[in-house]
């Protein structure tokens, strides 16, 4: 496992436990100020059914041979939804398997086979197109070029990437209108997604990164 997926995972544990209270929990208040936002450690492992020093031990990134189990376990506690706990078992997964070679894992589907165009062809009735894990608008059929057009300003061609429109285009926000907080949201556990799928794949990394801090 990669330094910087168990960072990832860190921080994605310490985040999650940060943000929930003990009332929300299920546990109850007792008198006096206590000393951090959310669960502590402690509180954690025992909702969880797991020791205090195997919970340290997964916050601090060493998840060697962690089960199926334990990351429901977490997720319940945590109260963390789909696109979080898919995050999670990502990270997991790539924890437990032989990391790819980075110039494979780096790849990106740029391109799609004529029968998936003719199958776009053939739907004349809606806007469709096809994307990658990265987000990148890939071939499309007539009318999802003609709904998406902002996103090929300035003579761009396929792949641009819908991430960077929406979050560094100031066009992005006029084009999505009232529902652009809501698909920004899901663009970002989108991207996140990918990463941890695919934690050596550098541009989708820096793309979680940026727009993850807007």
């Amino acid at each position: 496992m990669t330094i910087s997926c168990r960072v990832k995972w860190g921080t994605c544990l310490a985040s999650r436990r940060a943000r929930i209270t003990p009332r929300q929990a299920g546990l109850p208040a007792y008198g006096g100020n206590r000393r951090v936002p959310g669960l502590r450690r402690e509180e954690v492992a025992m909702l969880a059914g797991m020791s205090v020093d195997y919970y340290v031990r997964l916050e601090r990134g060493n998840l060697t041979g962690v089960s199926e189990a334990v990351l429901d376990s977490l997720a319940r506690v945590l109260q963390l939804d789909e696109a979080e706990r898919d995050h999670l078992q990502d990270l997991a997964r790539v924890a437990n398997s032989t990391p790819p070679k980075r110039r494979r894992a780096a790849q990106q589907q740029t391109q799609v086979p004529p029968s998936v165009q003719r199958i776009l062809d053939s739907m004349t009735d809606a806007p469709a197109f096809v994307r990658n894990g990265r987000l990148d608008f890939l071939p499309a059929h007539r009318l999802g070029y003609a709904l998406y057009a902002p996103l090929f300003s300035d003579g761009k061609k396929p792949p641009v990437n819908i991430a960077r429109f929406k979050f560094l285009d100031p066009h992005g926000r006029e084009f999505f209108g009232r529902h652009w907080e809501e698909s920004m949201n899901n663009t970002v556990a989108l991207l996140r997604t990918e990463a941890g799928r695919n934690q050596t794949a550098s541009a989708v990394t820096g793309k979680v990164h940026r727009v993850g801090s807007r």
